[in-house]
């Protein structure tokens, strides 16, 4: 994480491959950013990415995937943490609603080698959103950190 949240260790295996976590998500295809989760408790999460050199990234702009998109990857992660660790019910639409002290160590993703890690660790929640601190690095470097808050929705046809 940021200088003062450090990763969990986990385990080099997924715990959570790619078909397990299509229902924790609503994106499809291209856009489900995570090859799984390594880990997760009550309060973190730990994700590995490994498409962020693919030239058909539907992030990439002009053939490079920006920094900044590293966001979308922490908040795929929140997404998922929520849903794993809710109450056993279908789990909201979350919106990102802000994020906060971003730092970029880099300018770019895909000419990183190596998996990416994307740690997140919930720093409060309640039924109508969550705050969490995030990291993205790779095994040995940090790549970008920030603050996110993401707001619950009721999904259409439910009562909230």
């Amino acid at each position: 994480m940021s200088e003062s949240v450090r990763s969990a260790p986990c385990a080099p295996t997924l715990r959570l491959g790619r078909v397990e976590i299509d229902g924790y998500l609503p994106h499809r295809g291209a856009m489900r950013l995570l090859a799984g989760v390594r880990a997760y408790d009550h309060d973190t999460i730990e994700c590995l990415a490994d498409g962020h050199r693919d030239p058909t990234h539907p992030l990439r702009v002009r053939g490079r995937l920006g920094a900044a998109c590293a966001i979308e990857y922490a908040a795929q992660a929140m997404a998922i943490h929520g849903a794993l660790c809710g109450d056993g019910q279908t789990p909201p639409a979350g919106s990102l609603l802000a994020v906060r002290d971003v730092r970029f160590q880099v300018a770019r993703l895909d000419d990183i080698d190596g998996d990416l890690i994307i740690h997140c660790q919930c720093l409060a929640r309640d039924t109508r959103g969550a705050g969490y601190r995030f990291l993205v690095a790779t095994a040995s470097n940090p790549l970008v950190s920030g603050r996110a808050t993401v707001q619950f929705t009721p999904l259409q046809g439910h009562a909230s």
